[in-house]
């Protein structure tokens, strides 16, 4: 995955900024107890089994700090570590590599964690077709960091923002009216936006009766809100066979609502293109990492 394909290297540097504001302000009071000449040679490792991400994030922690700092990275994003496994090696003044430690440490547990569980899902569901999905559920102001983290873990990216997609969910149907009334506006949306690309269209349904209306109404992307896996199996076939019947390709069919690691292979097994999962990156364990410096 190409991390500048989804998060520029000037929005990384802010993001880094305003950490390191947040952390240092007027100063490392504590490093200030070192000797400005000292340097060392210090190893980060993980404590435990994860998928790393954020290598980017640490080398310009370091950069706008103390670029002097030299790195050595044993490992890649998107690579299985092991606990007590090296993942760099950093060489540089002490008081630096202390007073950057924790920052670039905050981003590497936060986005290794988001991957690393994304994987878990991935893995989960790995002899089906299905694809699991990121939301917009984020921690505010990593968004794009997290949506590449997804993509380290081996999941796909759903919309980025409000603006590069229309999902018309329940609120949405409400306000318009029905969901003929809302797929006709998003439709002539589409048809007017000035976009670089054709704005995608997906919209909510709960129940059958629901999908049916969405598929009368034209929707090529249909979000299947919290149904059983009997009622995705139905879906499914509802879907295949408007299908055939109107002789166009199939709407993409994405599930949502009560996901773990214990339902998401049936609900995969059901048919579904995708499976939509908010944890990932909301409720993520972020993995344990230490700073060592060598005797």
């Amino acid at each position: 995955m190409l991390r500048q394909s989804l998060i520029s290297d000037q929005q990384l540097a802010q993001q880094v900024s305003l950490a390191l504001e947040e952390d240092i302000q007027t100063g490392d009071i504590t490093a200030s107890l070192i000797h400005e000449d000292k340097e060392v040679t210090a190893d980060l490792f993980s404590r435990q089994v994860a998928i790393l991400c954020g290598q980017d994030w640490v080398k310009q922690t370091f950069a706008q700090l103390d670029d002097k700092v030299k790195i050595i990275w044993q490992v890649n994003d998107g690579d299985t570590i092991n606990p007590d496994q090296i993942v760099c090696t950093m060489t540089g003044a002490a008081r630096s590599i202390l007073t950057a430690e924790r920052t670039a440490i905050n981003f590497l547990q936060t986005l290794s964690g988001t991957a690393t569980q994304t994987q878990q899902y991935v893995d989960a569901i790995q002899d089906t077709e299905t694809k699991v999905l990121d939301t917009r559920k984020t921690i505010p102001g990593l968004r794009l960091a997290q949506k590449y983290a997804v993509q380290c873990g081996g999941g796909v990216n759903h919309r980025i923002g409000l603006y590069d997609m229309i999902l018309i969910k329940e609120n949405h149907i409400e306000a318009a009216g029905s969901i003929e009334l809302a797929m006709q506006q998003a439709i002539k949306l589409t048809e007017t936006a000035s976009t670089e690309e054709p704005l995608q269209i997906e919209i909510e349904v709960e129940t059958l009766k629901e999908l049916h209306q969405a598929l009368n109404a034209g929707a090529k992307r249909i979000l299947l809100d919290n149904m059983s896996n009997e009622t995705l199996i139905e879906a499914v076939k509802i879907n295949k066979l408007f299908s055939a019947d109107n002789n166009t390709q199939a709407a993409k069919l994405e599930a949502s609502g009560n996901v773990s690691l214990e339902t998401i292979k049936g609900i995969a097994q059901t048919g579904v293109d995708y499976i939509s999962i908010g944890s990932i990156t909301k409720n993520l364990s972020s993995v344990d990492f230490s700073l060592r410096f060598r005797e």
